[in-house]
């Protein structure tokens, strides 16, 4: 009889086999269901592998999340403000009605540990030096691992490599920075996606940062037409990080095309202005993630990446230069020439595809196909899908 094990990696290997041959074959001829959305045209890296890839996750990929400890440092998480895609991704699993949760962890390829960083930080912070703190926040992640490791045997069976944490806030890539050997195969789906602070795109996935500021989900996304987009570009935000400063350095109140405020004037509606932009800014703040990508991909606006080290979501499936503009921080001062050189029939192709991959954004609840709760799940089981437990 084989084991559970064996039988997982059997089905992982007729995924890729299938994903494979959807990619070399270029057709979607593996799936046939009427009224479901198929992705196409460029805007994807290759749009035959992610359709067939999302085909095998709904068949095989289930996620058991652990049921110990107690609210509100576990099961628990902001369901509001920038922080609320920690809590609103825990609160979907939690419930047991998304498709890719089960009850059984034998079933289970990957397994959800519900530690909540931002009530961490909110209980437990008393406003010692990061230093100090940041050692306690690792120690209470670490004791939960290990108090899950001695009880169940599915983290030492693969060193934690389907296992993962989902956490939005800045601090949370701390969290295996004291015993990164511990941590060497875990996946950690982060909003604060920065390179050059220990984030692996190999390994760790990027999560959304979405803003809701009264706990309502994503407002209805903005179709409106480029004739009407008369503002070339558009930012409003407060001064957050050095990347920020610069930004207002140049561009403050300094420019009819380029409008920059870091204070909105209260005759003015933010999202009418973005609504109304060509281009969105979307400069990093304290670090990489700004909610500012979601609102100008909800806004149709398309959005120009200000940071270095930013990990993108869903980077493994959608091409971000078709549908955005990156520019250096050290090319700010040069924004309105690099914006002013994009030729308006690009332009007209990048709005376009934004218009496109907007249905990826919208936060669901409860979560719905290809929307931004399950593509982040697509983005864990693509992590999962490369890892070979020993048999």
């Amino acid at each position: 009889m084989k084991t559970r094990i064996e039988e997982i990696e059997e089905g992982l290997a007729r995924a890729r086999s299938a994903i494979w041959k959807a990619s070399r074959t270029r057709n979607y001829s593996s799936y046939s269901q009427k009224k479901r959305f198929i992705p196409k045209g460029d805007v994807y890296i290759n749009r035959y592998a992610f359709h067939q890839s999302y085909i095998e996750m709904e068949k095989r990929f289930r996620v058991w999340t652990y049921e110990e400890g107690e609210i509100p440092l576990f099961h628990n998480g902001p369901m509001t403000n920038i922080y609320s895609t920690e809590g609103q991704f825990i609160s979907e699993m939690e419930t047991g009605k998304n498709p890719f949760s089960t009850s059984n962890p034998e079933e289970a390829l990957v397994f959800f540990i519900p530690v909540s960083v931002v009530s961490i930080i909110k209980f437990i912070y008393t406003r010692q030096i990061h230093q100090s703190f940041a050692h306690r926040f690792q120690s209470i992640v670490y004791d939960y691992i290990q108090t899950i490791s001695t009880k169940y045997p599915f983290w030492n069976t693969s060193s934690g490599a389907d296992h993962f944490l989902v956490s939005c806030h800045d601090w949370a890539p701390d969290v295996s920075v004291a015993q990164p050997q511990f941590y060497k195969h875990f996946i950690r789906v982060l909003c604060n996606a920065n390179t050059s602070e220990g984030f692996i795109p190999t390994r760790d996935v990027t999560l959304p940062e979405i803003n809701l500021p009264s706990g309502k989900l994503n407002p209805k996304p903005i179709r409106n037409s480029p004739a009407n987009r008369t503002i070339l570009a558009f930012f409003a935000g407060q001064n957050h990080g050095f990347v920020r400063k610069i930004l207002f350095k140049h561009w403050k109140d300094n420019d009819k095309d380029v409008q920059v405020y870091e204070h909105l004037p209260e005759n003015l509606n933010y999202t009418g202005l973005m609504s109304r932009s060509k281009y969105c800014l979307c400069p990093s703040g304290w670090e990489v993630a700004s909610p500012r990508v979601p609102e100008s991909i909800y806004a149709g606006c398309v959005p120009v990446i200000i940071s270095d080290n930013y990990s993108l979501p869903f980077s493994d499936v959608l091409d971000w230069g078709k549908f955005s503009v990156h520019i250096p921080i050290s090319k700010i001062p040069e924004i309105k020439r690099i914006l002013e050189g994009i030729p308006m029939s690009k332009y007209l192709k990048m709005q376009k595809r934004v218009i496109q991959v907007q249905r990826h954004f919208i936060l669901h609840r409860p979560a719905k196909s290809y929307d931004v709760l399950h593509m982040v799940l697509h983005s864990i089981w693509l992590r999962r899908l490369n890892v070979r437990l020993p048999l």
